[in-house]
């Protein structure tokens, strides 16, 4: 196993080891604002461990390869560890507000700095970017397909719920927020 391949398996480890303690650690309380999650976290829970299963097994038997180079999975690796580095950070960055339901805290305030001036969910964006490293990294079309487009549309129904719920605490606040930035991708989507 060479050194590319043996970072390829620990930063896979740590993006599962990471997601299931965020899943664990940082649930919304009893005094939160709860039931605005519509199963979004379930689907989430299912669409990216199956991503990740279909396209690493569709990689092992099909042959429809993205480039005979190598530099492919260099940058697929940068992807996956800017992805899995960047969510932690802007995990870190919105401290008690961020759980992994959908739910409104006491005193929350919408975060309007950092990655937020750009775009409202970086969080998803930096997850996106780890599925996108994955299926690059694997070298196949197909693989590629797998790893993004199952979490591309759970995070798609995620925020048309969570924006929802934004909207109902915040009205007009929020509606001028969305207006200001984008849903991904800085200055895109």
């Amino acid at each position: 196993m060479n050194t590319l391949q043996v970072i390829f398996y620990v930063s896979m480890a740590v993006w599962f080891l990471s997601e299931f303690l965020y899943k664990r650690i940082l649930k919304s309380t009893k005094n939160d604002r709860k039931n605005k999650d519509k199963s979004s976290l379930n689907i989430l829970w299912l669409a990216i461990p199956f991503s990740i299963a279909a396209s690493i097994s569709v990689s092992d038997v099909t042959g429809f390869f993205i480039t005979g180079n190598n530099w492919i999975l260099y940058w697929g690796e940068a992807f996956i560890l800017i992805g899995i580095i960047f969510r932690f950070i802007i995990i870190r960055s919105l401290g008690k507000y961020f759980t992994v339901d959908v739910t409104i805290k006491q005193d929350h305030k919408i975060k309007k700095e950092g990655f937020y001036k750009y775009i409202r969910h970086p969080s998803y964006t930096f997850s996106l970017l780890t599925s996108l490293g994955l299926g690059m990294y694997l070298n196949n079309w197909l693989s590629l397909l797998l790893a993004f487009l199952p979490p591309f549309l759970a995070f798609a129904y995620r925020i048309k719920i969570e924006e929802q719920a934004l909207i109902e605490q915040f009205g007009n606040e929020y509606i001028e927020y969305r207006k200001k930035t984008k849903k991904l991708i800085p200055f895109i989507y």
